[in-house]
């Protein structure tokens, strides 16, 4: 039996532990905050309940296999989110797409003017065979040269993959309505990039949450969470938490273990759900992957955000999800990514607003998660967030938007809660509270994201900031990766082959999850 340390209870972490235990493995999980779950946190005030990371789910195939593969089906039930969206666009046009793909161009036409439905399509249609070329071959494998090599000797996946585009230049091509351009822009803040620098391939996300449906976890997403801790419990992993993980002990040109409180812990395999930057630039002996600690130096932060959690006195119906855009919305990624970055003064304001009685104390009453896409915290060279008074300025600014928009909720606060960059750093142990670790720019970004498994023999990493991305679908992708990567318990600690690295199939059925 092989003796595997994680590092980090996120949701990348307790996976990766499930699956390695469910192969065999002693596993033990060390993690410096209170509670598990990283990112996909959770605030109580007043009778209100807020999840404080993501707000829905799309892929579900991804999570139920990760319960089937570890013993017993997933038991917690899966809402559709339908409508999927609404819109409100910076000329005050509104659109609400529908969460079935095929009743999409209807309602495109009718918000947006005729044709927009079958610009729509096409798009739509490209991303399928765009989404059967990564899908498998490069989201649900470790990340591969080779793979990305194969498209390129294919003229006709190449035009598809097409690595000389962005998603803002896929848009220009493919969407003559600045409005939908506009909307096809935000798949790449999914990745915490801006889309003018990311590449049109990202643009599968958009068929992904249209195709497969978004989903929504009653009674939170939080439950994901506490339904895997309770399956690695089950499978007898080891689970502490408010032990921060010193560093990774290297001996003989391997991870041998880690220091916890003073102590020595050994171990075959170390698997790190920390922040790449984090495991390169803290947890290792200077020097110890050397091309791969520089590497995670010189890579550029993916965006942060500011969240706003509001408690407020009575309910107003509508789409769960709902995204204000400015006028100008190409001015947000100039102030989040700029020379000095700087708080986006017309930010676009997402809106999480479920109309689920178990997160509220009263029928007359509701919670709102609002976001704002932010630059990271940097003191040195951009936004201190902790600056005295700019959390409650922009606060205040973030409301007045969203009056201005149309959404005026001042007087109706019971609650309020703010979370800037600074807090998630401290709270999730993101650097600069940078959401998916690095972001995804250039038409080799794919490559620049750290790898599952590292350089140094026995070192393995999981979760957001690693291969092959942020989000639910792709934290618990990162964790099938690793544990394959690893094999079971009485083999060598990564002899396994990489290609049996994946089990499931890239096109998950499209069916209503109970």
């Amino acid at each position: 039996m092989s003796r595997v340390v994680v590092i980090g209870a996120g949701l990348g972490g307790l996976a990766a532990a499930a699956r390695l235990a469910a192969a065999g493995h002693s596993v033990t999980v060390f993690e410096g905050a209170d509670t598990v779950g990283g990112k996909l946190g959770l605030l109580e005030r007043d009778g209100f309940t807020f999840d404080t990371g993501p707000s829905l789910l799309t892929l579900p195939a991804v999570l139920q296999q990760v319960f089937a593969d570890t013993g017993a089906p997933l038991e917690l039930p899966l809402a559709a989110v339908d409508p999927a969206c609404s819109y409100v666009f910076g000329d005050g046009t509104a659109l609400t797409l529908p969460h079935d793909a095929a009743a999409v161009p209807a309602a495109l036409d009718a918000a947006l003017g005729a044709g927009a439905g079958a610009a729509w399509q096409r798009l739509h249609d490209r991303s399928r065979r765009l989404w059967e070329l990564v899908g498998e071959p490069v989201l649900r494998r470790p990340v591969s040269l080779a793979a990305m090599a194969r498209m390129s000797t294919r003229p006709a996946d190449l035009r598809v993959v097409a690595p000389w585009l962005t998603i803002d230049g896929l848009g220009r091509r493919m969407l003559p309505d600045a409005r939908l351009r506009t909307w096809l822009n935000r798949y790449a803040t999914y990745s915490g990039s801006d889309p003018r620098r990311t590449p049109a391939v990202l643009s599968v996300t958009a068929f992904v949450e249209q195709e497969f449906g978004a989903w929504y976890v009653p009674g939170g997403l939080r439950r994901i969470v506490e339904a895997l801790a309770a399956r690695c419990r089950e499978l007898g992993v080891e689970v502490h938490t408010a032990t921060p993980v010193e560093s990774v002990s290297v001996r003989d040109g391997r991870a041998a273990g880690v220091r916890v409180a003073g102590r020595d812990v050994t171990a075959d395999v170390v698997v790190s759900n920390a922040d790449a930057a984090v495991l390169y630039g803290r947890l290792l002996p200077r020097g110890a992957v050397g091309g791969a600690q520089r590497r995670a130096r010189r890579t550029p932060r993916s965006m942060a955000g500011f969240v706003l959690l509001l408690g407020l006195t009575g309910r107003e119906p509508g789409p769960a999800h709902r995204v204000y855009f400015p006028a100008d919305y190409d001015a947000e990624f100039d102030a989040i990514f700029g020379r000095r970055p700087v708080p986006v003064a017309d930010p676009t304001v997402y809106v999480h607003a479920p109309d689920d009685p178990a997160l509220r104390p009263d029928e007359d009453s509701e919670g709102w998660f609002v976001l704002v896409n932010a630059p990271a915290h940097d003191p040195a060279r951009g936004v201190d967030w902790d600056e005295p008074g700019l959390r409650e300025r922009y606060t205040r600014h973030i409301l007045e938007v969203l009056a201005d928009r149309g959404a005026d909720v001042r007087d109706r606060i019971r609650v309020l809660e703010t979370v800037t960059p600074a807090d998630l750093q401290r709270r999730a142990g993101a650097p600069g509270g940078a959401i998916y670790g690095t972001a995804s720019h250039g038409p080799r970004a794919a490559l620049r994201r750290p790898a599952n498994r590292s350089p140094l023999p026995g070192l393995y990493l999981v979760g957001g900031s690693a291969h092959p991305g942020g989000g639910i679908p792709l934290v618990l992708m990162s964790a099938e990766i690793v544990a394959g990567l690893i094999g079971p318990a009485g083999t060598s600690p990564g002899s396994s082959d990489e290609s049996r690295a994946t089990v499931a199939p890239s096109r998950p059925p499209r069916r209503r999850p109970t």
